[in-house]
């Protein structure tokens, strides 16, 4: 699933209108490619597992877990049948072992409603998230982004956002909070988009 194409074109005119500056990523990076990941379970299992560690790492963690639990799928209940050794076994840490017996305690019981989030404002999301052991502000805004395709979330804590500003528009330290929210301004209400070319455009350099 993607983002609608006629809304994708909406927001990028928006966003070559409001902002010069973005105009020229825009340009340089190219199309808009975000697929977004439907798995909404998967991927909060995913955020855990990569925390503090490098991608390939994560991703060689997450493919030993998941064959763990196949052919079924990675689902509260099948992680929560397997013993912390197994899950040990294939490189979980002891820390984030607890982070995901929580998320997954906390979906199967409900206090976790994954399959009616979506309905839910940003700010309602990100609340019911950061409940969950191991999952704060930054996370549940990815989640938003990257699963529920909310348009317009600025993850101002990200290195990645900030570092990729301060080149962008020639700052001479990285910005913060308040520089942030200024320079996206004119991207309301497409700051998710925006932040997507400013991702991209560091894979440039």
């Amino acid at each position: 699933m993607s983002i609608p194409q006629a809304t994708v074109q909406r927001a990028l005119r928006h966003l070559r209108r409001a902002d010069p500056v973005l105009r020229d990523v825009i340009r340089r990076v190219g199309p808009f490619q975000l697929k977004l990941q439907r798995d909404r379970f998967a991927v909060l299992v995913r955020s855990i597992i990569s925390q503090q560690i490098s991608t390939a790492a994560a991703r060689t963690i997450r493919a030993r877990l998941e064959g763990l639990v196949a052919p079924e799928p990675t689902s509260p209940e099948n992680l929560l049948s397997l013993t912390d050794a197994k899950l040990k076994s294939v490189g979980v840490s002891p820390q984030k072992l607890g982070y995901i017996r929580d998320l997954c305690e906390k979906v199967s019981a409900g206090e976790v409603t994954l399959r009616t989030i979506g309905r839910k404002s940003d700010e309602a999301v990100i609340e019911e998230l950061t409940q969950i052991r191991g999952i704060g502000r930054w996370t549940a805004q990815m989640f938003l982004m990257f699963s529920l395709g909310r348009l317009d979330v600025l993850p101002h804590d990200d290195l990645g956002i900030r570092s990729n500003i301060r080149t962008i528009y020639g700052l001479d330290e990285m910005p913060s909070k308040a520089v942030c929210e200024e320079l996206a301004e004119p991207w309301r209400p497409y700051a998710s988009i925006a932040c997507w070319y400013c991702w991209r455009h560091g894979d440039l350099e």
